[in-house]
C-alpha cells in the first residue's frame, strides 16, 4: 500500500516535472528562434505591422490607407532597401522625426518584455498553487475512496425504507 502510494507520487511529480521542461523549452525556442532570411518586402511588412499609424486610432501603417500612413510606408521600404539599419533602427528613426512611440507590439527584452512574460508566469504561479491546494486538501480529508461499514449499513437501511415504501 504504502509503495503504490510512493509510486503514484513519483510518476506525478515526474509528470508535473516534464510538463514543466517542456513549456521553458517552448517558450525558450520561440523567443529564441531565428526567423531565417526575409525578402526586403518581407521586412517591410513586417515593419509596418508592427506600428502604429500616426492619424488613425488603432490601426497600423500596413492596414491604413491615410496619406500619413502611404508616407511611412514609403520611407520604410527606401529605408529596408537601403539595407543600412536594423529594423529596430528604422522604428527609432521614425519614432524620433515623428516625437511619438508608435509601436504596436512591445519589444521582446528588457523592460517591454516583462509586459508578456509577467502575467504568464502569473497563470502559471496561480495554476500551480491551485494543484498545491488541492492536493492539500485531498490528503487532509483523507483516502475515502473505499466505503466503511457504517456507509454500508445506512445504504443497507435506505434500500429496505426505500423497498417498505415501493410495496
Amino acid at each position: 500500500m504504502v509503495r503504490s502510494a510512493l509510486n503514484t507520487k513519483v510518476k506525478g511529480l515526474a509528470g508535473w516535472l516534464a510538463l514543466l521542461f517542456i513549456a521553458v523549452a517552448l517558450v525558450v525556442i520561440g523567443v529564441t528562434a531565428d526567423r531565417g532570411t526575409r525578402t526586403p518586402a518581407e521586412r517591410a511588412d513586417a515593419l509596418e505591422q508592427r506600428l502604429a499609424c500616426p492619424v488613425c486610432d488603432g490601426e497600423s501603417i500596413f492596414e491604413s490607407r491615410n496619406q500619413a500612413a502611404v508616407n511611412l510606408r514609403n520611407e520604410i521600404e527606401s529605408l529596408v532597401n537601403e539595407g543600412q539599419l536594423t529594423d529596430d533602427e528604422i522604428i527609432a528613426r521614425i519614432e524620433s522625426r515623428l516625437n511619438e512611440s508608435l509601436l504596436l507590439v512591445p519589444k521582446a527584452g528588457g523592460i517591454d518584455g516583462l509586459v508578456w512574460a509577467l502575467p504568464v508566469a502569473a497563470l502559471v504561479c496561480g495554476f500551480a498553487g491551485l494543484a498545491v491546494a488541492f492536493r492539500r486538501w485531498k490528503l487532509a480529508a483523507g483516502d475515502d475512496s473505499e466505503p466503511t461499514d457504517d456507509d454500508r449499513e445506512l445504504v443497507a437501511a435506505a434500500l429496505s425504507d426505500q423497498a417498505e415504501n415501493d410495496r
